[in-house]
C-alpha cells in the first residue's frame, strides 16, 4: 500500500481522532501514526498481516480508547502496551498470541477484551487486576483448566467456548459480578462442573452444550432450580 494512501488516512485521522485501515495487506504498524499519538482515540488495523507492534510508538497513544488488531499475525505484545491507561476496548481476535505482557494489568480502564482464536494455554492472571473489565472473550484458545484465581475476576461475561477445558475451579462461583459463563465445546465431565455455579453464584446464563455429558443430566443436579430462577428473572436481558 502506498505512502500517499496512508498519508491521506493520517490527515483524516488528525481531524476525527479515528484511524482505520483494514484489509490492506499491511505487514507493519504504520510509523506515520507517530504524529498522532496525542489525538487518536481509535485505531483499527484489522485484517492485515502485522506481526508486531513497535514498542517505542504504541505506548505513546495515551488517549487511545479503542484498539482493534483482529486477524493479523501478532505473536507477542510489547510491555509498553500497559501505558494505555485510557484504553477501554481491545480486540486481538485471530492472532498467534501465547501470553500477555506482564504490564497488561495496568490497563486500568479496560472494559472489553477479545482474544478469541489465539494460542493461549491458560487464563491470563493479569486480568485479575482489572477492576472495570466487563466482557472477556477467550474462546478458541488452548486453555485446559480454569484455576482458583478466577474468583478474583470482576467480569460480567466470560467466554471459554471451544477450548480444551476439563477442570473448573469452584472459586468461579465467587466472581462477584459474573452473570454469563460460556463453556461450550470443551472437555468437561459433569462431575468437573462445580455445583456451586448453580446453587451459590450470580451466574444466570450458563452455556455448556457440546461437552462430555448430556444437558438433561445438568437439570438433575441439586441447585439447578436456583439457577433457573436467576435465568428466568434475567432472560429478557439476554434475548
Amino acid at each position: 500500500m502506498g505512502n500517499n494512501a496512508i498519508r491521506a488516512h493520517v490527515e483524516t485521522a488528525q481531524k476525527t481522532g479515528v484511524f482505520q485501515l483494514k484489509d490492506r495487506g499491511l505487514t507493519e504498524f504504520p510509523s506515520e501514526l507517530q504524529k498522532l499519538t496525542s489525538n487518536l482515540r481509535t485505531i483499527d488495523l484489522s485484517n492485515n498481516k502485522i506481526e508486531s507492534l513497535p514498542p517505542m510508538i504504541i505506548g505513546k497513544f495515551t488517549l487511545l480508547k479503542s484498539l482493534s488488531l483482529n486477524n493479523n499475525k501478532l505473536t507477542i505484545l510489547p510491555e509498553e502496551l500497559g501505558n494505555l491507561k485510557k484504553l477501554e476496548t481491545l480486540s486481538l481476535n485471530n492472532n498467534h498470541l501465547r501470553e500477555l505482557p506482564s504490564t497488561f494489568g495496568q490497563l486500568s480502564a479496560l472494559k472489553t477484551l477479545s482474544l478469541s482464536g489465539n494460542q493461549l494455554g491458560a487464563l491470563p492472571l493479569q486480568l485479575c487486576s482489572l477492576r472495570h473489565l466487563d466482557v472477556v472473550d477467550l474462546s478458541k484458545n488452548q486453555i485446559r483448566s480454569i484455576p482458583d484465581i478466577v474468583g478474583e475476576l470482576q467480569v460480567i461475561e466470560l467466554n471459554f467456548n471451544q477450548n480444551q477445558i476439563s477442570q473448573v475451579s469452584v472459586k468461579i462461583s465467587c466472581c462477584p459480578r459474573l452473570k454469563v459463563l460460556r463453556l461450550e465445546e470443551n472437555c468437561l465431565e459433569l462431575s468437573m462442573l462445580p455445583q456451586s455455579i448453580l446453587s451459590d453464584s450470580q451466574i444466570c446464563l450458563l452455556a455448556v452444550e457440546g461437552n462430555l455429558f448430556e444437558i438433561k443430566k445438568l437439570r438433575e443436579l441439586e441447585g439447578y432450580d436456583k439457577y433457573m430462577e436467576r435465568y428466568t428473572a434475567t432472560k429478557k436481558k439476554f434475548a
